[in-house]
């Protein structure tokens, strides 16, 4: 089979991709290794729409973080997908932290993250009654999305825009050839072959397995990923009912990001959010998995963890409270243990692979900059003609 464009990942972000290229006439396949769409770093999410606030001024994160938060919203506005507006708040418990909420906030303004205010206690709590914090950033553009409901309405864009989708279709080789490449393909029918004169690469866990597999040194390149797992625990009904919104910890920072300030966290802290439902989550936790298995479990130990960390901002939690749920992994680029680590998304014609769009790194926000981040790849896509 031969094909314009194949996109590698049936995730949100794979099929995001589609869609946009499939609006701008290119003739399309989806390739999911999966046997349904977005069984991998799609589904394993706490479902926020996050507000870019985090994120090194200019970076792609920053960018179409922003970007994304507003084109998800306008889909939930139409009904297209279930999205509740929750709004977030970051919380700051021990007065060291206050000076933390301010560099944060100029962060956010920098990248411009809209709505953005400082709270006082007293203000927090008449919107979370229930939370005991200092201070507080009020961010009310986060919010909460569907993600099933999500792959399911950009798989069925992608398609109305003419993009062929295969699940059963992992990609186990790859043949650069003199215009496109030969991907070598197990499918549930066997061994089989295609061409394509571009391929993106959006295979989310498995993005640097495939990008070396076109022959790139994932070292060289700083491509090298690192499977971060994190745990999450539901709040019993009586604790969920007393929150209504997104409570953040203030982050941790890990180290400096040049010519941007600290920008580089080690992770978000176990905090709180409000899903489309109304269920209430713990979590995650930032868990390395040096050997790079699909281990989801969540053993009972993490009920106690979540309850200790959670209880200096939510003073009502009871340890019964506290349910281990489920876990996801994220492909976090390993240079982010030395500081900032951004998406990549390149098109590798200096690498010697013209038409080869490797999206690496795709961790959070990934699913808030899905949308924008599409339409990046398809103009890669067009300057290639």
């Amino acid at each position: 089979m031969e094909i314009e464009v194949a996109v590698v990942g049936g995730g949100v972000v794979g099929l995001a991709v589609a869609a946009a290229l499939g609006r701008a006439g290119r003739q399309v396949i989806v390739l999911e290794r999966e046997p349904a769409l977005g069984r991998g770093v799609s589904s394993r999410n706490s479902e926020v729409v996050h507000s870019g606030i985090y994120y090194q001024p200019g970076s792609w994160k920053a960018r179409l973080c922003v970007a994304g938060n507003e084109r998800l919203r306008a889909l939930g506005a139409a009904g297209l997908v279930p999205f509740r507006a929750t709004g977030k708040l970051i919380v700051a418990t021990e007065p060291a932290e206050r000076m933390m909420l301010e560099e944060l906030l100029r962060l956010g303004e920098q990248n411009g993250v809209p709505g953005l205010r400082l709270l006082e206690r007293r203000e927090v709590k008449q919107l979370e009654p229930a939370v005991e914090a200092l201070a507080a950033i009020w961010v009310p553009t986060a919010a909460a999305v569907d993600a099933a409901a999500l792959v399911r309405y950009l798989a069925a864009e992608a398609r109305r825009q003419g993009a062929l989708v295969l699940c059963q279709a992992g990609v186990m080789a790859v043949a650069p050839l003199s215009a496109g490449y030969q991907l070598h393909l197990a499918t549930a029918a066997g061994e089989e072959t295609l061409t394509a004169r571009t391929v993106v690469n959006a295979a989310g866990l498995h993005a640097d397995t495939l990008a070396a597999l076109a022959g790139i040194d994932l070292e060289a390149a700083d491509y090298r990923l690192e499977w971060v797992k994190g745990r999450y625990a539901q709040l019993s009904a009586r604790a969920a009912t007393r929150l209504q919104r997104h409570i953040y910890p203030v982050p941790a920072y890990v180290g400096i990001a040049p010519g941007a300030g600290r920008t580089a966290f080690a992770g978000l802290g176990v905090h709180v959010t409000v899903a489309v439902d109304g269920r209430v989550r713990l979590g995650p936790d930032v868990e390395y998995l040096p050997a790079r298995v699909e281990d989801y479990s969540v053993p009972p130990a993490v009920a106690s963890l979540f309850f200790q960390a959670a209880r200096r901002f939510l003073p009502f939690l009871e340890p019964e409270d506290v349910i281990p749920e489920s876990a996801g992994i994220r492909p976090r680029r390993a240079v982010a243990r030395q500081g900032f680590a951004d998406f990549v998304i390149a098109e590798e014609s200096n690498r010697g692979l013209p038409g080869w769009i490797n999206l690496v790194g795709i961790e959070s926000p990934g699913l808030t900059a899905a949308l924008p981040l599409a339409d990046v790849v398809a103009e890669l896509v067009r300057e290639q003609d």
